[in-house]
């Protein structure tokens, strides 16, 4: 049995069988609560534990879907070259809503946790996708871990509840709630946005690419703010 967990393809099966059972499981029960990627993280858990399967050896296959973060981030341009006219009829709001929500996610984090620099470090670019984030807590010597965490849970929680914020605010533009999205969520936000529509979908994956940017540059100025 040791042999089958040490396998990649183990660490690779588990992962899509667990999301594929959360994903039908949300949209059976129709329940915002019972959002896929959050049942697929408990039931990976709940196999680990109930089988003493140790994390490394299922990481040895489920690392392996980690390198499709990057290119499935890229593949987002897609949908943001399908609506360039948009964003060109938009560039000061999508340039000024990017950098405000950049802005504000650093500042957030840097206010609360200014006592801790390595905790600091690693949540920092919470509110960006994970290769840019992992790169920017690599680079400020923060714990690489504690930032993919961070990412996630930011994530998820966009994911779940940005409908719902966006009727309590009354955000009708559909340019500006993919912005908000994307700025505050990435890509599992992005996910969510397209749901609402094209354009927010579109405008998600910009805002992702964008706040990525301007959280790295931010990034690089820690130092000197603290």
């Amino acid at each position: 049995m040791s042999a089958l967990w040490e396998s990649p393809f183990f660490g690779v099966t588990l992962t899509i069988l667990a999301y594929w059972a959360g994903c039908k499981i949300q949209k059976r029960t129709g329940l915002v609560i019972c959002n896929g990627l959050v049942l697929a993280v408990m039931m990976i858990i709940a196999v680990l534990a109930v089988f003493d399967i140790p994390y490394a050896a299922y990481n040895a296959g489920g690392s392996l879907i980690n390198l499709f973060l990057g290119p499935a981030t890229v593949c987002l341009a897609v949908t943001i070259y399908a609506q360039i006219d948009l964003l060109k009829k938009n560039l000061l709001p999508i340039l000024a809503g990017c950098a405000a929500g950049a802005v504000t996610s650093v500042l957030s984090i840097w206010g609360l946790c200014r006592l801790y620099r390595t905790l600091t470090v690693s949540l920092l670019p919470k509110s960006v996708t994970t290769p840019i984030a992992t790169a920017i807590a690599e680079g400020q010597g923060g714990i690489v871990s504690i930032t993919v965490a961070a990412v996630i849970f930011t994530g998820i929680l966009g994911n779940l509840c940005a409908p719902a914020l966006a009727r309590l605010f009354r955000v009708k533009d559909p340019v500006a709630a993919g912005l908000a999205i994307g700025a505050c969520s990435h890509a599992m936000g992005t996910a969510r946005a397209l749901e609402l529509g094209e354009t927010e979908g579109a405008m998600s994956g910009l805002a992702i690419g964008l706040c990525g940017l301007a959280t790295t540059i931010l990034a690089l100025f820690f130092d000197v703010l603290v």
